[in-house]
């Protein structure tokens, strides 16, 4: 048995300030609220809505565990709202750079995700029974995102 990756969409998010929580029990919590977006792709494409955030926790190895969740509307009304969690780390210096809003390349550090899908719309319906995997790069005012499903 193998897996294959089809490409859905490729998004763009856009982020407020960091609103920095501090240490925390689980670690030092960050939150990015997300200020819209847009996303596109063969089978979906549409708008992110003005909701939503990243909470994340930056762990002791600088490594930042993601939990973003959001609203997507697409050109033809419908709401999925979407889960997406997963890791970004790198070298000490790239997520330094990260840290201080510069453009760092995608290809320094790793960022992953698993975006997890769910709409009420029957012509989407199909979402609700699929597994995605997601790519990022973070960069100075958004996240570049793109998801993929796994065939």
């Amino acid at each position: 048995m193998s897996i294959e990756l089809e490409h859905l969409l490729d998004a763009t998010v856009t982020l407020d300030e960091v609103v920095d929580v501090g240490q925390t029990l689980h670690g030092h919590r960050r939150i990015i609220n997300i200020t819209g977006g847009h996303f596109e792709g063969d089978r979906m494409r549409g708008t992110i809505h003005a909701s939503g955030a990243d909470w994340q926790v930056i762990r002791e190895d600088g490594s930042a565990y993601l939990d973003t969740r959001y609203t997507l509307e697409t050109d033809d009304g419908a709401l999925i709202y979407v889960q997406n969690t997963g890791f970004r780390h790198g070298p000490p210096e790239v997520l330094k750079n990260l840290a201080l809003g510069q453009d760092v390349a995608p290809s320094e550090y790793y960022f992953r995700t698993i975006p997890v899908l769910e709409t009420s719309a029957k012509n989407y319906d199909w979402i609700n029974r699929t597994v995605f995997v997601g790519t990022g790069a973070r960069r100075p005012s958004a996240v570049e995102l793109s998801f993929y499903e796994v065939m």
